[in-house]
C-alpha cells in the first residue's frame, strides 16, 4: 500500500492539485492509468456535500492529467456495499471534514479491516489523513468541544501509520476556540507524553516501501515543544 496523507490536496481558491513537494509527480508514478477510485466521505449523511467534494476532486485530478476510469462514492447511501467498493478500488480517497464523525463512520463500516491487504493507493485529506493513524488526535475544532469534558481527543484509527497528524498548521496556529488558543492552550498540553506532526497546507506524509517521509514544511510538537520537522524521512515504520 502507498499512502499520501495530506493537509489538503489542492491549491486554495483554485481547486487545482498542488504540485508542491513532488505531490503530483509522485501520484503519477504510483497510480495506474485510468484507475478505479473510491471517495470515502467524512459525514455519511451529508450526501450533497459529499457529491460536491467528490466531483471537485475528480476535476482536480483530471486537470492534472490523472483521469479516473471510474469514481465511486462510499457514504451512508451505500455503506452495505463497503467491502465490494473497497475491494474493487485501486485508489481510496479519504475525505476531509469533522474527525470524530468520520472516525465513527470508518468504524461502522469496518474500514480498518477492509484495508488490510489493500495493494493500491490511499490519499487522505485533512480529517481523512488524521484518521489513518493508529491512535488519532482529534483536536477540538467545533464550538464547545474544547471545554466539553466528555469530548474524546484520542480515538482508535485505521492503523496505517503511528504518526499522529495535525493538518493546516499554517492556517490554524493563531486560531482561538472556546476562548482557548488552539495551539498553546490545547495542542501543546495534549502533546505531553506524545508527539504530533503538524503539516502546513501543501505538505504531506508519504508512506511507501516500509518508510515514512515528510514532504514539505512541517513541525514536530512533542512534550509541549515545537521544532521544525526533518523534511527527509520520518523513519522506518515498526
Amino acid at each position: 500500500m502507498i499512502c499520501f496523507l495530506t493537509s489538503r490536496t489542492d491549491i486554495p481558491e483554485t481547486g487545482e492539485l498542488n504540485p508542491a513537494n513532488g505531490f503530483v509527480d509522485r501520484l503519477r508514478r504510483h497510480l495506474p492509468k485510468n484507475c478505479r477510485a473510491l471517495f470515502v466521505c467524512s459525514d455519511p449523511e451529508a450526501w450533497e456535500k459529499t457529491d460536491l467534494y467528490s466531483a471537485a476532486l475528480r476535476a482536480s485530478f483530471e486537470n492534472a492529467g490523472l483521469p479516473f476510469g471510474s469514481l465511486r462514492t462510499l457514504d451512508g447511501r451505500n455503506e452495505a456495499q463497503a467491502a465490494a467498493l473497497v475491494g474493487a478500488a485501486e485508489l481510496v480517497i479519504l475525505a476531509g471534514g469533522h474527525v470524530p464523525t468520520q472516525n465513527r463512520f470508518f468504524a461502522r463500516i469496518g474500514l480498518k479491516e477492509l484495508l488490510r491487504g489493500f495493494r493500491g493507493v490511499v490519499v487522505g485529506i485533512s480529517a481523512g489523513s488524521m484518521n489513518c493513524a493508529e491512535t488519532v488526535y482529534a483536536q477540538p475544532e467545533e464550538e464547545g468541544e474544547a471545554v466539553d469534558p466528555g469530548y474524546r481527543r484520542f480515538l482508535p484509527g485505521l492503523g496505517l501509520t503511528k504518526t499522529m497528524l495535525l493538518p493546516h498548521y499554517n492556517a490554524i496556529r493563531d486560531d482561538v476556540l472556546d476562548g482557548l488558543r488552539v495551539m498553546e492552550d490545547i495542542a501543546y498540553p495534549d502533546s505531553r507524553g506524545r508527539a504530533f506532526c503538524l503539516l502546513n497546507d501543501g505538505s504531506y506524509l508519504f508512506i511507501g516501501g516500509g518508510k515514512e517521509t515528510v514532504c514539505g514544511e512541517a513541525y514536530l510538537l512533542a512534550d509541549g515543544v515545537l521544532t521544525p520537522f526533518p523534511a527527509e524521512g520520518a523513519g522506518e515504520r515498526s
